[in-house]
């Protein structure tokens, strides 16, 4: 996959949810900070997947030179 491409608004706006659950449970901690960043922030998402992107491509250049 070479673009980005954002999942659904249905899909965000769950994991949202879940995270409001975790924290009115458990409370605030900096993975559901960072969950939340996630699904608040399209820049976010995008910097993420390209974050993973980027981490296959060097793995699958290590793994190409041995």
């Amino acid at each position: 996959m070479t673009e980005f491409k954002d999942y659904p608004e249905n899909k965000i706006a769950e994991k949202l949810k879940q995270v409001e659950n975790f924290e009115m449970l458990y409370g605030t901690n900096t993975r559901t900070k960072a969950w939340r960043k996630w699904c608040t922030d399209y820049n976010y998402r995008e910097s993420e997947w390209r974050f993973r992107q980027a981490t296959v491509n060097n793995m699958n250049r290590i793994i190409g030179k041995i």
